[in-house]
């Protein structure tokens, strides 16, 4: 229980940067583009961009929402023109306090293109034309 007050404590940047940072400065950057989690459902995609312009000029900062909700799924992207800004921001912002969360800034992989769906089965007799399997059903 004291470690946790001590993370929450007005003296907590000291050690998480201690604890925490040095878990995921594992892999160099080759983009400026990086991924940001741990972010708060609160964190808008201004609080995010205003917390990283320190570092570089952004070319993006953008939170990704749930569809149905409009919600925060708790992580996000930025973007620098350069890798060396993307670095510094890197260096500076991971393990830091950001709306009352710790986030956590690694570097971004790309994206994997999805597979088409696959094609749904077909049936030989069919040639087209549906019918209702709940024939005879009352409900009852």
């Amino acid at each position: 229980m004291a470690f946790f007050r001590r993370i929450f404590s007005g003296s907590s940047s000291s050690i998480l940067q201690s604890q925490f940072s040095s878990i995921r400065f594992n892999s160099t950057l080759t983009s400026p583009k990086l991924f940001v989690s741990g972010l708060s459902r609160y964190t808008s995609d201004e609080n995010l961009k205003k917390a990283f312009e320190q570092f570089g000029k952004l070319v993006e900062a953008k939170v990704i929402t749930d569809r149905a909700t409009g919600r925060s799924k708790g992580f996000g992207f930025v973007s620098y023109e350069t890798v060396e800004e993307a670095e510094k921001a890197r260096e500076g912002m991971n393990a830091k306090f950001l709306d009352g969360w710790v986030i956590f800034v690694d570097p971004a992989r790309p994206s994997m293109p999805r597979p088409p769906p696959p094609p749904p089965p077909q049936d030989p007799m069919n040639f087209g034309i549906t019918t209702n399997k709940t024939v005879g059903w009352t409900g009852q």
